[in-house]
Formats: C-alpha cells, sequence, structure tokens
C-alpha cells in the first residue's frame, strides 16, 4: 500500500496556504506513478460556498516524500467542477504567461527563501525574558537552528527539490534556503513543496515555521524571498544590456509589482535593514538596500541576472514570476 499525500494553495488572506490530504493506494511507487484526480470541500479553504462546495485537485507534480516510505507528495491546481481553473489557481495563471512568450526568451528564476523558526511564540533560540544580542554574530554565524535546516536541507535533496543552498540569517533564529535557478514553474513549484516539507520538519520538533515579512519589530531584519530572474539574452554576451533595460522597464510599473510582492510587506520595506522603502524604486550594483541589485560577478561579466529584493518572505512564487515575466519578456 502507497500513501499519496495532495497538497494544494487554499484561498485564505492575507497569505494563502498549503492544506494537504491523503489517499491510501494499493500499488503506486515513488518513480513515476499516475496521482489520480481527487477532490476537496471548497467550503472550508475559502475556495467555495457550502452549497456548491466540491473542488477539484489536478495533480501536476509528484514528488517522493522523504519524510515517511511508500509515500509520495502530489502537488495540485485547484480547479472547478465545469474543468475551468478555479480563480485561485494562480499557477495556471503563469503557465499561461509562459505559453504567451517567445520560446527563446529562456527565462530563468531561482528564490531566496527567508523563515524565521519559533518556539512557542518566541523565535527559536531567544531568551525566555527580553531580547538576545543585537544583530551581528547571527548571519552565516552564531544562530539558533542548525539541525532543522540540515534536516530540511536534505530531505529537499531526496525528494529531487532544486534546492542549492542555506545560510544563516540576520535576526536569531532567521534562515535561508535557495531554490533554482530555472524555469519558472517548476522553480516556483519546488519553493511551495520545500515550505511544506519545512512545516512537517518543524511541528516533528516542537516549533513552527513563520514567512512573516517582519516576525519582530523594532532593530531586526524582516524576511524576504529575493527572486533572482534572468533571460537567455541576459545569460549571454552583453547581456548587462538586457539587465539594464529590464531595471528600467521594473521601475515604470513598481506599484503593480508591490501589489503581489506579499502581505505585510510595508513593515519590511522601510528604508533601512538592507531594504529599499515601499513606494520608492531604485537599483545598483551590490547595493542591498535597492530595489534590484546587481551582483558584482555579473556586474564583471557582463552578463547574468538581476535580483529582485522587494518580494517577502510569505509571497507567492507564481505571481512573482508571472508579473516579472509580463514585465520583462513581453
Amino acid at each position: 500500500m502507497d500513501k499519496l499525500e495532495y497538497i494544494w494553495l487554499d484561498g485564505t488572506e492575507p497569505t494563502t496556504q498549503l492544506r494537504s490530504k491523503t489517499k491510501i493506494v494499493k500499488s503506486f511507487g515513488r518513480d513515476g506513478g499516475v496521482a489520480p484526480i481527487w477532490g476537496f470541500d471548497g467550503s472550508s479553504t475559502e475556495q467555495a460556498e457550502g452549497g456548491s462546495s466540491d473542488c477539484v485537485l489536478k495533480p501536476v507534480r509528484v514528488y517522493p516524500n522523504p519524510l515517511e516510505l511508500n509515500n509520495s507528495v502530489v502537488l495540485c491546481e485547484v480547479w472547478n467542477v465545469d474543468d475551468t481553473p478555479h480563480e485561485t489557481n494562480t499557477r495556471r495563471l503563469l503557465e499561461e504567461t509562459i505559453t504567451d512568450i517567445e520560446d527563446d526568451i529562456d527565462e530563468w528564476v531561482g528564490f531566496e527563501q527567508e523563515y524565521t523558526l519559533y518556539k512557542g511564540i518566541r523565535p527559536y533560540g531567544w531568551p525566555a525574558v527580553g531580547q538576545p544580542p543585537p544583530q551581528g554574530d547571527y548571519y552565516c554565524g552564531r544562530n539558533a537552528g542548525e539541525e532543522i535546516v540540515t534536516e530540511h536541507t536534505n530531505a529537499c535533496i531526496e525528494a529531487g527539490i532544486s534546492i542549492a543552498g542555506t545560510n544563516a540569517e540576520v535576526m536569531l533564529g532567521q534562515w535561508e534556503y535557495q531554490i533554482g535557478a530555472g524555469s519558472s514553474l517548476e522553480m516556483s513549484d519546488d519553493l511551495w513543496v520545500a515550505r511544506w516539507l519545512m512545516e512537517k520538519i518543524c511541528y516533528k520538533h516542537g516549533l513552527t515555521v513563520s514567512l512573516d515579512p517582519k516576525p519582530i519589530e523594532g532593530d531586526w531584519n524582516g524576511a524576504g524571498c529575493h527572486t533572482n530572474f534572468s533571460t537567455k539574452q541576459m545569460r549571454e554576451n552583453g547581456g548587462d544590456e538586457f539587465i539594464f533595460k529590464a531595471c528600467m522597464d521594473l521601475e515604470k510599473v513598481h506599484g503593480e509589482h508591490m501589489e503581489v510582492y506579499g502581505k505585510g510587506n510595508e513593515r519590511r520595506l522601510t528604508g533601512l535593514h538592507e531594504t529599499q522603502a515601499i513606494d520608492t524604486f531604485s537599483w545598483g550594483v551590490s547595493d542591498r538596500g535597492a530595489s534590484i541589485r546587481i551582483p558584482w560577478q555579473v556586474d564583471k561579466d557582463g552578463c547574468g541576472y538581476l535580483e529582485d529584493r522587494r518580494p517577502s518572505s510569505n509571497c507567492d512564487p507564481y505571481r512573482v514570476s508571472k508579473k516579472l515575466i509580463e514585465t520583462i519578456c513581453t
């Protein structure tokens, strides 16, 4: 017998959450079984009314579940019973956007997911009363939660997720993992499944994980999901010309991007703690206080990618990717 963990994005506000339910099947296998279409009660996930509550789960990708034997994670899109995409199905909107651009654009994204570990109501590693020493030693240094990071990293590798690295972040109890770079659809899928794995691992250890963009007010860094973006033209010789053009195009629609870059972002994007103010757009080489950072190596090589530092830690990567493609690739 095999267990299939169906996971999908709900319709809650202000931030979308993952839901899951389990199907037991006689035989499936971790390497290529076909997951059947299933359903759920959309009235309990803010996706339907009680009088017409059925919603459809259409599997789109299957991952081996590293947390349990004979178990697979089935990432699903939500559809209506009339075979139309549900209005909360942001993955389908991204896929439609990708099909509208030219094949030779070959867009890549990479996500830098920051998050904060919690023990009860306080960040992991914080004293029971008061606050820990100020920021300084924690970034890539003495932080709390390394055992969680190691287990999550290994789980992502075993699941086939495109995890590229990890590091301790600026606030005590705060960490980051990187997904990608690669196709925006696949990397967004991988990020959502990586988030699901982190929730499960934290629960096992009596912890929780927060994607709040400003978990602790005051002189502490917030949490973002910096998004690295490139096209084939950007990655080739002379690509810096296309990177600079992309920055100018992004400036024209800064407000539109901020509308889909995550909830509560105004508490994080203040112009302090390695951010630009939410109502201001800027870009620069090696500038972590800018909206868009051009890495020094990209500037030196004359090609590569740009880092959009505006998305919040709780952003929907499907929506972020879609907006970047619309602005830069069309």
